[in-house]
């Protein structure tokens, strides 16, 4: 868009930024669902083997696997994160540099309610 409009490419970069932040909410959310699993899993691990629980193969096999997904998941989705910050500070650098190139105007306002 060298030649467009810059204002144009400032609409589409905070669209664009506004998505960003909301995916960056979701992988939060994510890694915090992955950090409660990893320690339900491994309470449940530390429970059965000190005897506070039955023994029970089925419980051991689901912490175990609290545990292993939960690590997966927040390992996946730390790089998600970083790459959507990535890409949402570049698309913020971009906005900036358009945002100076536009000739902006200061407007004063003669209302009452806005003076100091």
């Amino acid at each position: 868009m060298e030649n467009g409009d810059p204002r144009e490419e400032i609409s589409r970069l905070e669209t664009r930024i506004e998505d960003l932040g909301e995916a960056i909410a979701r992988c939060r959310k994510v890694m915090l669902f992955a950090k409660a699993a990893m320690v339900i899993g491994g309470f449940l691990i530390v429970v059965i083997i000190l005897g506070i629980v039955t023994f029970d193969p089925t419980l051991l096999i689901g912490g175990i696997t609290a545990v292993i997904g939960g690590i997966v998941l927040f390992g996946s989705n730390t790089r998600t994160l970083s790459d959507f910050t990535e890409a949402a500070a570049a698309a913020e650098r971009r906005r900036n540099e358009l945002i100076g190139v536009i000739d902006l105007r200061v407007v004063r306002s003669t209302d009452s309610d806005y003076a100091d």
